[in-house]
């Protein structure tokens, strides 16, 4: 199993100019607004929330309005740009767009954190599994709630010092 590379605040740029790249040799244009929900996404480095996401939209276009928000993750999501967290009703950055795709995304339940692998073999057990089940998958990506170490160590903490 592989991760996948992780944001760097220096590599955002790189990254916006990635998105923009691939959606030009698509034929599809990254209009300013999807360039803004993307950068917020590849900023913010975790989950975020579409109000969340609106919130920032409106610092620079105040008039916005949650279809805007809305129209331009369909979008992202459409063209491999970004990740649909259906386990926390959210989304994120894909991190490695221009690269392999990746199947498996790990979301901390704490801070919102994301980690994308790519693990094929795995994903060809869990179709087997489901297909012996009677079903077929219908979406390339697995799910998964964990805390990150730094959620967990906190949580340990907690549990270790209780409040008198």
């Amino acid at each position: 199993m592989t991760a996948t590379k992780t944001s760097t605040p220096g590599s955002v740029a790189a990254q916006l100019n990635t998105a923009e790249t691939l959606c030009r040799q698509r034929g599809k244009r990254l209009t300013p607004i999807r360039r803004k929900v993307l950068e917020i996404l590849l900023e913010q480095r975790k989950s975020v929330k579409a109000y969340e996401l609106l919130e920032e939209i409106r610092r620079v276009q105040p008039g916005a309005a949650p279809p805007t928000v809305y129209r331009a993750l369909d979008f992202l999501i459409e063209e491999g740009l970004i990740h649909r967290l259906d386990a926390v009703n959210a989304w994120s950055a894909c991190l490695d767009a221009g690269g392999e795709p990746h199947d498996l995304l790990v979301i901390c339940t704490g801070c919102g954190a994301v980690a994308e692998f790519s693990d094929p073999a795995l994903s060809r057990q869990l179709a087997r599994k489901v297909a012996s089940a009677g079903f077929v998958l219908s979406h390339h990506e697995t799910e998964l709630r964990a805390l990150c170490s730094a959620c967990h160590a906190q949580e340990h903490a907690g549990h270790a010092n209780p409040n008198p």
